[in-house]
């Protein structure tokens, strides 16, 4: 009777430490998640020299959709992604999201909402891309390195995996921002 004793308790110790490397695991996920919208944001808003120069920068009256948006070259929604590229409504939108989203998913509140918005902005981005063709408009090799999963699809994953395993309970204000009512009331805010 002792074995099975030692062998539960081993089985629940074991289980216990995987359980919280893995909590831990998917807070580093949804932090590093999150910096890569906030990051996007800050260096298409102020201009830091990465992908956005400075002349550029929105807050410099840049577009952060027009050299994007206007480059697409591929897919059915090609000519769509024009008419929105530098549109004013657009770049609002875009970097609202990229703002909203950062912050949530770095701080571990509003997940869901996070989760949902991000999901559709990377879904948007794929079709932009449209990695299912081969060539694009002009006849030209895509380069697709994966015509199903990429990048966006990823990221999208990880913002959905973050927020339905409550990742942001740990090193985050999840289980603050669980506790006002109207979150409390209304699961899908968590």
């Amino acid at each position: 009777m002792t074995a099975i004793a030692d062998t539960t308790a081993d089985t629940t110790a074991d289980t216990t430490a995987r359980t919280d490397v893995g909590t831990k695991a998917l807070a580093v996920l949804r932090i590093a998640t999150g910096f890569v919208f906030l990051w996007a944001f800050f260096d298409k808003a102020f201009g830091l020299g990465y992908a956005t120069k400075s002349a550029g920068a929105w807050f410099n009256g840049g577009s952060p959709t027009k050299g994007f948006l206007s480059r697409v070259a591929v897919g059915p929604f090609e000519s769509t992604f024009h008419a929105w590229a530098g549109a004013g409504w657009a770049d609002l939108l875009f970097m609202l999201g990229l703002l909203a989203i950062g912050v949530a998913v770095t701080a571990g509140f509003g997940l869901r909402l996070a989760a949902i918005a991000g999901a559709l902005m990377m879904l948007l981005m794929w079709a932009a891309e449209w990695p299912l063709a081969q060539v694009d408009s002009a006849g030209q090799a895509t380069m697709s390195t994966n015509p199903i999963v990429d990048y966006h699809v990823i990221y999208a994953l990880a913002l959905i995996a973050v927020a339905w395993t409550n990742a942001g309970d740990t090193w985050g204000l999840g289980r603050r921002w669980a506790r006002i009512p109207s979150v409390r009331d209304n699961a899908w805010l968590r």
